[in-house]
């Protein structure tokens, strides 16, 4: 796959064009000045801009038509229209300065618009081609496409788990913050579960193939990203829509002027000073500008576009660990029941649980560490997604589970337990007995309630949502300390995105969130919007990223492009009505083509210095900083 980041070759060409034509324009100026005597019944001086006008006029103008062939009828439909009739004319200089407008315009549109890399190209790098199988004690390399299930994978180290499946020789530790969106590293022992995309540690793991390849998580979720991919919103870019308005205003006007004056010129003067370069070239400088200032704040636009789409975005949707909290739960109490002790069952569930993936299970081991707990020897695992975490150790088995997956034959015994609170919990099982009942809370962002709070206020939302994969109590949880209504909890990738695509399809969305089970929702919203760096796929899916995970900078996200699309509608709106007062002096004969055209820089020349203002603001207003103490 290819990377997106490079130029590509329709790149190359619109700055070989824009430079082509500025020669051409030099080399006509520079045969009038000369004693050049012509051969031809045309001017010397005209050969220049005609082999320009032949070899790259006619490619531009059929471009042109063909978006119009698929009823994109944008601003630039003007240049087209000025180009062809500046040809039958005779008004040679006038065309080729039309045409460089609008090839400088391409130009910086393709500049502003490429995006840094390709999402799916970061998906298929991070996972192996190659495989090491491991068969009685032999070791031999083989395709990823021909892993079975049941085969013996080993996993050297440094090396990036090829499949879903079960630790069957070895004790080392994964990074899954791939997955989880925080850098943590997960301890593995034998029965510990692994994760395809996941990276190994320091030590050699030998697994046993759960699933095949492309039923992996890791596969699922690449074929979720494609399909989000394809499902991406289009939407109109601002300069088409203000050229929807202005392209058939200036049709009116020129053939009004024909009409009246019967002038084929004063028709030509007015569409070349009708060409819109306010938007074809200020818009795209004005995204530049804001992307510079965006990045001096720590927050990296990846799709340009998202600049202009974000102010007209009505609904947020907010994963919520790491997003509306820190994404870090903390053990806030531990009740255990008759027989057992805090201290003891705290020991040996922490023991255990330094060897899960599980969000929580960090918890729990930084609150053995922080009694100065000593860990004890584990001798295996079985953690089954949904099912819990059983370990064996000194004699005893230890088993950490849900209230909901309690088997019927402790049935008896749940009325022994403490009733339900608000928040995370676990149930500690030892020997098949009920020992204790462990409570989390994850910590909610400072300043998540006054932000919430200040969306529809300021920002005009009219739809605030939390979207999460995690248990419908702890996301309900935050919801009401955050005062959102519209909750969905124990959310899949995939369902995620069916949420998310739904609520574009009513109105432009922006998602937050930090983890790869959210890069699929952060493609198929309006507006995607990562949090944190740690995660490369999740920030590729995103259209921004905010480097520093906070929601003070969310809102001087949503400022910054709040300010670029006032700021383009000024340098837009601004530059068409100074293109009005100047068409109304070529109706009436006081502006000739070539007056009109070099008019019509210099209000490009207005256009894109309030354009530029962007890259010279330093400050950037945030309500939270105003309004807001922690």
């Amino acid at each position: 796959m290819k990377n997106k980041s490079e130029r590509s070759p329709a790149s190359r060409w619109q700055t070989a064009l824009v430079v082509i034509l500025l020669l051409a324009i030099f080399f006509y100026f520079l045969i009038g000045l000369s004693s050049f005597n012509p051969i031809y019944s045309i001017a010397a001086q005209d050969i220049p801009l005609l082999i320009v006008i032949v070899l790259c006029g006619i490619p531009l103008v059929f471009q042109i038509l063909w978006k119009l062939y698929n009823r994109t009828f944008g601003a630039d439909i003007l240049a087209a229209l000025a180009i062809v009739v500046g040809v039958y004319l005779g008004q040679y200089l006038a065309v080729t300065i039309v045409m460089l407008m609008l090839a400088t315009g391409q130009m910086l549109e393709s500049y502003a618009l490429r995006r840094a890399s390709s999402v799916l190209l970061a998906l298929a790098e991070r996972m192996p081609s190659m495989v090491h199988l491991k068969n009685d004690t032999q070791i031999e390399e083989s395709p990823l496409e021909k892993v079975k299930i049941g085969d013996h994978i080993v996993i050297y180290p440094h090396e990036t788990c090829p499949v879903d499946g079960v630790v069957i020789q070895g004790h080392g530790s994964m990074d899954e913050s791939y997955l989880t969106g925080e850098p943590y590293l997960v301890s593995k022992t034998p029965g510990a579960s692994v994760i395809s995309g996941a990276i190994n540690g320091e030590e050699m793991l030998v697994i046993r193939a759960e699933k095949l390849p492309q039923d992996s998580r890791y596969a699922r979720i690449m074929k979720v990203m494609e399909e989000s991919e394809q499902r991406r919103p289009h939407l109109r870019r601002l300069g088409d829509q203000l050229g929807a308005i202005f392209a058939p205003l200036t049709l009116i006007i020129a053939g009004l002027t024909f009409y009246l004056t019967d002038d084929p010129v004063r028709f030509l003067a007015v569409l070349v000073i009708a060409t819109p370069c306010p938007l074809l070239i200020a818009i795209p400088i004005t995204l530049i500008s804001a992307i510079s200032l965006a990045a001096r704040k720590g927050i990296i636009i990846k799709d340009p576009v998202v600049l202009e789409r974000l102010p007209t975005c009505k609904t947020a949707i907010f994963d919520k660990t790491g997003t509306l909290t820190y994404g870090q739960a903390e053990l806030t109490e531990v009740v255990p029941l008759p027989g057992f002790s805090e201290e003891g069952v705290i020991q040996e569930v922490a023991s255990i649980e330094r060897f899960s993936k599980h969000p929580l299970a960090t918890a729990v081991v930084k609150a053995a560490q922080k009694s100065h707990l000593e860990l004890l020897d584990v001798e295996k695992i079985n953690e089954v997604p949904g099912k819990g975490l059983m370990g064996y150790l000194e004699g005893k088995i230890i088993q950490i589970t849900s209230r909901q997956k309690l088997t019927q034959k402790l049935q008896d015994q749940v009325a022994t337990l403490p009733p339900p609170r608000p928040g995370m919990e676990c149930i500690v099982l030892i020997n098949d007995q009920l020992a204790a009942v462990f409570y989390f809370r994850d910590t909610l962002r400072l300043e998540g309630q006054y932000f919430i709070a200040h969306l529809a206020p300021i920002h005009y939302f009219k739809k605030i949502m939390v979207v999460s994969g995690d248990r419908a109590s702890e996301v309900n949880h935050i919801a009401n300390e955050l005062g959102i209504t519209e909750v969905y909890a124990s959310q899949s990738p995939e369902q995620k995105v069916d949420i998310v695509a739904r609520e574009t399809a009513r109105a432009p969305t922006i998602f937050m969130g930090d983890g790869i089970n959210d890069a699929p929702a952060l493609a198929v919203a309006t507006v995607g919007l990562a949090f944190g760096q740690h995660n490369l796929v999740t920030t590729e899916a995103a259209g921004a990223v905010i480097l520093e995970s906070s929601l003070a900078k969310v809102d001087e996200f949503l400022h910054i492009s709040m300010r670029m699309r006032q700021v383009a509608l000024v340098s837009a709106v601004g530059g068409m009505l100074l293109s009005f007062v100047g068409m109304y002096f070529a109706a009436i004969g006081m502006v000739t083509p070539v007056m009109g055209a070099l008019l019509q820089e210099g209000i490009d020349v207005l256009a894109i210095l309030n354009a530029l203002r962007l890259t010279w603001q330093s400050k950037v207003r945030a309500d939270i900083e105003e309004n807001y103490t922690p």
